[in-house]
């Protein structure tokens, strides 16, 4: 296997172990059982401490661990994944499960947009397909959102994506290994929970799975998410924030019996089924891209 493929698949693998950890993340929140800041609270300060020691013990046992913050990128890399935190948090607790999911996949066409814009990766009419079928399925969604007060969770949900997005972005354009800076990210998020929760009060019934979450679900799932696009390009690392779309939804309704809206399973079907084909459609095209590389090029 030459070089390129073995660094595309290690970041194939990583990405896929970060996206299929993080689909426990929103059950872990409702299971918590308590009120936004002082989850985000709670959440922030455990995975701020476990990326502290983690990163302790690897720089003590190997001296080759990544920076934590590599640089002036470091800093806007860590200030976007901040950011997601906190509008994330808000729409976990003013939208739906089903709706929040779907409409975080939609950071895999931003990813796109985004390095079509800034990085000159410009998009295959496959791409530009995906998207519009995907912008109908937001639209659905959010569309129903309207008249039943979720509006600004669904909102907050695609600020989300577009942070995330650009996120990934930067991190791929700096080429720089951004694993810890996402996760040292969340003392963002802190201060402003800590702000809040000095005036509100601190409420969180079962702090167990907030701990477990921030401990050990959280570290795991951005890390690799977060070191993905140093790898492979950002679309497809987006692609894999594709599982928590299908997953989380699963087990939120078998723990909670939350059942999604007409209209959102709708906008959802298109956003999973533009998402599916395309994704498939561009691994094919990576696969043949190098194969011919490979042909012309033999080692």
């Amino acid at each position: 296997m030459s070089a390129t493929s073995s660094h595309h698949a290690r970041g194939l693998a990583l990405t896929a172990l970060g996206g299929l950890t993080l689909t426990v993340d929103i059950p872990l929140i409702r299971l918590a059982d308590g009120d936004t800041w002082s989850i985000l609270l709670l959440r922030s300060v455990t995975t701020f401490a476990a990326t502290l020691a983690i990163w302790g013990v690897w720089r003590l046992a190997r001296r080759d661990a990544p920076q934590l913050v590599p640089g002036r990128t470091g800093l806007v890399v860590a200030a976007l994944y901040g950011l997601v935190s906190v509008t994330f948090m808000f729409a976990v607790y003013n939208t739906s499960t089903a709706n929040l999911v779907f409409i975080l996949a939609f950071n895999t066409m931003f990813a796109a947009l985004l390095s079509w814009l800034f990085l000159k990766e410009r998009p295959r009419p496959a791409t530009l397909v995906a998207m519009a079928a995907m912008l109908v399925g937001v639209l659905i969604i959010v569309g129903d959102a309207i008249g039943s007060g979720n509006f600004l969770g669904d909102l907050m949900a695609l600020a989300s994506a577009f942070l995330l997005a650009s996120a990934i972005t930067v991190t791929r354009a700096s080429g720089k290994d951004m694993g810890f800076t996402a996760l040292i990210a969340v003392i963002l998020p802190f201060c402003v929970a800590l702000v809040m929760v000095r005036n509100t009060g601190f409420r969180v019934e079962a702090p167990w799975w907030i701990i477990f979450n921030g401990a050990i679900i959280m570290p795991v799932a951005f890390f690799c998410l977060a070191t993905g696009p140093k790898y492979i390009s950002g679309p497809e690392v987006a692609m894999f924030y594709l599982l928590e779309t299908v997953l989380a939804p699963v087990w939120v309704w078998m723990i909670f019996s939350e059942v999604p809206s007409r209209n959102s399973l709708i906008g959802g079907s298109i956003l999973i089924a533009a998402l599916v084909l395309h994704s498939l459609w561009q691994l094919d095209h990576g696969r043949r891209r190098r194969a011919a590389l490979a042909v012309r090029h033999p080692a």
